[in-house]
Protein backbone atom coordinates (compact mmCIF):
# COMPACT_ATOMS: atom_id res chain seq x y z
CA UNK A 1 0.00 0.00 0.00
CA UNK A 2 1.49 3.25 -0.80
CA UNK A 3 1.41 6.54 1.81
CA UNK A 4 -2.21 5.96 3.07
CA UNK A 5 -2.74 5.66 6.70
CA UNK A 6 -4.81 2.36 6.85
CA UNK A 7 -7.20 3.83 9.68
CA UNK A 8 -8.09 7.61 8.96
CA UNK A 9 -7.24 6.67 5.39
CA UNK A 10 -4.80 10.16 4.77
CA UNK A 11 -3.15 10.61 1.50
CA UNK A 12 -0.61 13.01 0.11
CA UNK A 13 -1.99 16.71 -1.38
CA UNK A 14 -0.77 18.76 -3.57
CA UNK A 15 0.03 22.06 -2.89
CA UNK A 16 1.91 25.23 -3.71
CA UNK A 17 5.51 24.98 -2.95
CA UNK A 18 5.81 29.15 -2.82
CA UNK A 19 9.44 31.29 -3.72
CA UNK A 20 10.51 34.42 -2.23
CA UNK A 21 10.00 35.93 -5.59
CA UNK A 22 6.66 34.32 -4.98
CA UNK A 23 6.78 31.74 -7.94
CA UNK A 24 4.42 29.39 -7.46
CA UNK A 25 5.72 25.13 -8.04
CA UNK A 26 3.59 22.44 -7.15
CA UNK A 27 4.63 20.03 -4.90
CA UNK A 28 3.06 17.11 -2.28
CA UNK A 29 2.64 17.35 1.39
CA UNK A 30 3.26 13.83 2.40
CA UNK A 31 1.35 12.53 5.68
CA UNK A 32 3.63 12.06 8.90
CA UNK A 33 3.04 8.00 8.28
CA UNK A 34 4.39 5.66 10.89
CA UNK A 35 4.59 1.94 10.90
CA UNK A 36 3.66 0.34 14.23
CA UNK A 37 3.38 -2.83 16.01
CA UNK A 38 0.27 -3.68 18.52
CA UNK A 39 -0.13 -6.73 20.38
CA UNK A 40 -4.26 -7.81 20.15
CA UNK A 41 -4.75 -9.78 23.44
CA UNK A 42 -7.77 -10.86 22.48
CA UNK A 43 -6.31 -12.66 19.35
CA UNK A 44 -3.07 -13.48 21.27
CA UNK A 45 -1.07 -12.15 17.92
CA UNK A 46 1.04 -8.98 16.77
CA UNK A 47 -0.74 -6.39 13.76
CA UNK A 48 1.37 -4.09 12.21
CA UNK A 49 -0.62 -1.22 10.96
CA UNK A 50 0.74 1.39 8.85
CA UNK A 51 -0.68 4.86 10.63
CA UNK A 52 -0.15 8.86 10.85
CA UNK A 53 0.32 10.13 14.17
CA UNK A 54 -3.30 10.97 14.70
CA UNK A 55 -4.52 7.50 14.03
CA UNK A 56 -2.10 6.29 16.92
CA UNK A 57 -3.67 9.18 18.98
CA UNK A 58 -7.07 7.60 17.90
CA UNK A 59 -5.78 4.56 19.38
CA UNK A 60 -4.84 5.38 22.23
CA UNK A 61 -7.74 6.97 23.22
CA UNK A 62 -10.69 4.63 21.88
CA UNK A 63 -8.40 1.30 22.27
CA UNK A 64 -7.16 -1.03 19.72
CA UNK A 65 -10.43 -3.41 19.27
CA UNK A 66 -12.87 -0.82 19.06
CA UNK A 67 -10.61 0.65 16.12
CA UNK A 68 -9.82 -3.00 14.50
CA UNK A 69 -13.33 -3.86 15.02
CA UNK A 70 -14.47 -0.75 13.01
CA UNK A 71 -11.53 -1.43 9.98
CA UNK A 72 -12.92 -5.26 10.01
CA UNK A 73 -16.58 -3.64 9.32
CA UNK A 74 -14.74 -1.54 5.92
CA UNK A 75 -13.85 -4.49 5.08
CA UNK A 76 -9.57 -4.04 5.56
CA UNK A 77 -7.56 -7.26 5.96
CA UNK A 78 -5.74 -7.65 9.37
Amino acid sequence: MARVCQVTGRKPVVGHKVSFSNKKKLRRFLPNLQTKRFFVAEEDRWVTLKLTTDAIRTINKNGLTSVLKELREKGVKI
